[in-house]
C-alpha cells in the first residue's frame, strides 16, 4: 500500500475560548474574515490572500497549493464544504471518514495532526480548532490528498522509466468534485474515474484480509516423494488441500474427506484454470508450494494490482470493440460490444527480450506474411548459423532482400499465416505461429519480444466477420497463399498490452499469475522504499 503522508504546521491560532463550538451562528459572525460575495450561500468565501495565508501557515501541505486554488477558482471562490446554514455538507463527514479508512483502499494513510482534523467533525477532540474559512480550505486539502492518493497516477515520467506506457488517465479534480458534490455516494465507487477492475480488486482484498484474519490458513503436509496426487488417492494431505481450496472459495463445502473424490476434481480444475496452470486433475508438490504461499503473498499481489488500476484510463474497457492482452497469463481476450468474443493462449518475450507494455491500435491484417528478421536476431542467431551451415538459409525458407533477411511465406515462417499489426516504436505484434506445442505450456515465455496467437484464424474471422471485403473462404485463401495480402481494416482496434498478476473476470472469478518479469517486486520496492 503506498506510504502517505499529510504534514501540517502546528502554528494554528485560536479564534475562540475553550467552550468553543464549531458550528455555531455567533462563531460564523466571528469567524469571516473576507467579505461575503452575493453568489455565497453559506456566506464563506475563500480569495486569492486567504489561500495564500493557508499554505503559509501550514507550509507542508504547500503541494496541494495548486489545485486547491484551482477547485476555488473553478468556482468563483465560493464554499464548497458548507449550506447556507454554514453547516457541512454530508461530502465532507463521508471524505473524512473515507480518509481514515485508507486501508480499504490499499492505501497506508499517516495523517499528521489528526487530532485538529478531527475537530472538524468534533470540538471535543480539537486542540486548536480551526477559524471556519481555514476549515473550509482543510477540507479541500483533504480532498486533494485523497483523490491523489487513491484515484490519480503516479508522475507520468517515472512509470514510463519503468516500462509501462499503457494508456493512462487524465483525472480533472474539479470535475470530479462536481460529481461528488451532486452524488456523494460516488466517493465509494467512481467507475467514471476509476478503472472498473480496481473496485473487483478491492471486494477480493476485503476477502482475503477476512480470511487473513480468522487465521485458517495452515500449512498442507505432503510427501515430497510422491509425483503427484491424482483421482482417487486418499490421505490427510488431500483432506488438507481440499480444506483450502474451501477457504479460497473453489469448493462449495468441506466435507473433510481424505479421499480425491469428483467435488475436489471439479475444485482442482477451478484452481488451476485461475492460477493459469494446464486444467488436469495431477496435484503436483509445485502446486502444494503453490497453495502453501502465505495468505498475505496474495494480498500483496491484489495490493500492488490496485495501484496498477490507478495508472490506467477508466476509459480503457468500456471501447465497444478492443483487445487486451495479460502478459502473466499468457492470454489474450477480444471484447466487442462490452462481451468477451475470443480468449486465446499467446506467448510473449522470454525475460531478456519482455514484450512492452504499452497500448495501440490494430490498423492492418496481414495473410501469409513474410517475416522480416531483426538486426539482433541476425547477429545473434543468422551470422553464427551461416557459419556452421552454408545451406542455414535456404533450409528455412529464407532470403537475402536489399541486405536484410526475410522468411518466405508458408507452413514453417515464423509469422505462421497471419499477423495483426498495430504501429509502435518497439516493433511488436500479434501474429500467428508454427510452433503450436507452446500453447499447452503452463510457462509460454519464449517470444522475441512479440505475441504468439493460438487462434489467429479466428482473432481473423472475428475481426473482419463485418467487413464484406473480407467473407470467410476469402479469409481462408489468402492465409494459404505463397504471396503476401494485406487487409486494411476499416476502423482500427485498440489494443492493450498489459501486466496485472491478480485479475478479477467478469464472471466475479479471481484469477493470481506468476510475476513473468519480476514487476511486482519493482512496484513493491518503488511503493515502500524507505
Amino acid at each position: 500500500m503506498r506510504k502517505i503522508t499529510l504534514f501540517v504546521i502546528v502554528v494554528l491560532i485560536r479564534f475562540s475560548s475553550p467552550s468553543f463550538a464549531f458550528y455555531t451562528k455567533e462563531y460564523v459572525a466571528f469567524a469571516l474574515t473576507s467579505k461575503p460575495s452575493e453568489g455565497s450561500a453559506s456566506g464563506i468565501v475563500v480569495n486569492h490572500w486567504l489561500i495564500t495565508s493557508f499554505f503559509k501557515k501550514y507550509a507542508n501541505l504547500q503541494p496541494y497549493q495548486s489545485k486547491v486554488a484551482s477547485l476555488y477558482s473553478n468556482r468563483k471562490f465560493n464554499s464548497i464544504w458548507f449550506n447556507a446554514d454554514c453547516e457541512l455538507l454530508p461530502l465532507a463527514r463521508l471524505l473524512y471518514s473515507k480518509a481514515n479508512s485508507l486501508e480499504e483502499e490499499a492505501v497506508e494513510g499517516c495523517i499528521d495532526y489528526r487530532e485538529i482534523i478531527e475537530g472538524i467533525f468534533d470540538s471535543n477532540t480539537a486542540l486548536h480548532p480551526l477559524s471556519y474559512n481555514e476549515t473550509e480550505i482543510m477540507l479541500s486539502v483533504l480532498y486533494v490528498y485523497y483523490v491523489q492518493m487513491v484515484y490519480d497516477d503516479f508522475n507520468r515520467i517515472q512509470l514510463q522509466k519503468t516500462g509501462w506506457f499503457l494508456q493512462g488517465k487524465d483525472l480533472n479534480y474539479n470535475e470530479f468534485l462536481d460529481a461528488l458534490l451532486e452524488n456523494p455516494k460516488l466517493l465509494d465507487r467512481a467507475e467514471k474515474y476509476q478503472f472498473s477492475q480496481y473496485y473487483k480488486l478491492r471486494s477480493a482484498l476485503n476477502k482475503y484480509r477476512e480470511i487473513e484474519k480468522k487465521g485458517e490458513w495452515k500449512t498442507i503436509e505432503y510427501d515430497s516423494t510422491i509425483q503427484n496426487y491424482k483421482p482417487y488417492d486418499s490421505c490427510r494431505t488431500i483432506s488438507q488441500i481440499r480444506n483450502r481450496l474451501y477457504i479460497i472459495g473453489d469448493l462449495e463445502n468441506d466435507s473433510q474427506s481424505q479421499l480425491y473424490d469428483h467435488e475436489l476434481m471439479n475444485a482442482v480444475l477451478r484452481y488451476k484454470k485461475r492460477m493459469g496452470y494446464y486444467p488436469n486433475y495431477f496435484i503436483s508438490p509445485q502446486h502444494i508450494k503453490q497453495l502453501n504461499l502465505p495468505v498475505q503473498h496474495y494480498i500483496k499481489k491484489i495490493v500492488l494490482n490496485m495501484e496498477r488500476c490507478r495508472w490506467i484510463d477508466p476509459e480503457l474497457d468500456k471501447a465497444d470493440e478492443y483487445l487486451m492482452v495479460n502478459i502473466p497469463a499468457f492470454k489474450l481476450n477480444y471484447f466487442k460490444n462490452g462481451q468477451r468474443v475470443l480468449e486465446s493462449n499467446v506467448v510473449v518475450g522470454q525475460d531478456l527480450m519482455q514484450t512492452v507494455i504499452f497500448s495501440a491500435c490494430v490498423s492492418t491484417i496481414v495473410f501469409s506474411p513474410y517475416w522480416y528478421v531483426p538486426q539482433s536476431i541476425i547477429d545473434s542467431e543468422i551470422v553464427s548459423g551461416m557459419s556452421r551451415d552454408k545451406n542455414y538459409l535456404e533450409s528455412r525458407d529464407m532470403e537475402w532482400n536489399n541486405g536484410d533477411v526475410r522468411q518466405r511465406p508458408g507452413p514453417q515462417n515464423s509469422m505462421g499465416l497471419v499477423k495483426f499489426l498495430f504501429p509502435n516504436s518497439n516493433d511488436i505484434y500479434l501474429h500467428d505461429t508454427p510452433s503450436k506445442a507452446l500453447f499447452d505450456l503452463d510457462y509460454r515465455a519464449y517470444s522475441h519480444g512479440c505475441i504468439n496467437l493460438q487462434k489467429s484464424r479466428e482473432l481473423a474471422h472475428l475481426i473482419l466477420k463485418d467487413d464484406p471485403d473480407w467473407p470467410a473462404d476469402c479469409i481462408d485463401w489468402a492465409m494459404n497463399r505463397k504471396e503476401e495480402s494485406i487487409g486494411v481494416l476499416k476502423n482500427e482496434i485498440p489494443i492493450h498490452l498489459a501486466y496485472f498478476t491478480a485479475w478479477v473476470d467478469e464472471y466475479d472469478v479471481l484469477h493470481f499469475y506468476d510475476d513473468l518479469y519480476g514487476r511486482d517486486a519493482q512496484l513493491d520496492a518503488l511503493l515502500y522504499q524507505d
